[in-house]
């Protein structure tokens, strides 16, 4: 696995850093609504609607960097599996 230009530990991290990344945008957009007097339940939804998009272009980096790994960790166990099905088939030369 150490051959992987991103590693399950660098991915973990990324997927994680994202997530908190959105999240922390929805929070600080809520509290910022509330602090301007607006009803909390108003604005964690109008917070939702706005900065989850939002969000896709401010950590587009980011976002980019998590779908590279997602897609190189699927690419890698498609790999994988196949290669356990052909040992299973006794296919040589795998």
């Amino acid at each position: 696995m150490s051959d992987s230009p991103i590693s399950k530990a660098t991915l973990t991290r990324d997927i994680a850093l994202y997530t908190v990344a959105r999240f922390g945008t929805v929070a600080v957009v809520a509290v910022l609504l509330v602090a301007v007097n607006v009803p909390l339940l108003v604005a964690m939804v109008v917070s939702l609607v706005v900065a989850l998009p939002a969000s896709l272009v401010v950590f587009k980096g980011l976002r980019v960097r998590v779908a590279t790994g997602l897609a190189e960790a699927g690419a890698r166990r498609r790999a994988e599996r196949e290669a356990f099905r052909a040992e299973l088939r006794g296919e040589a030369g795998t």
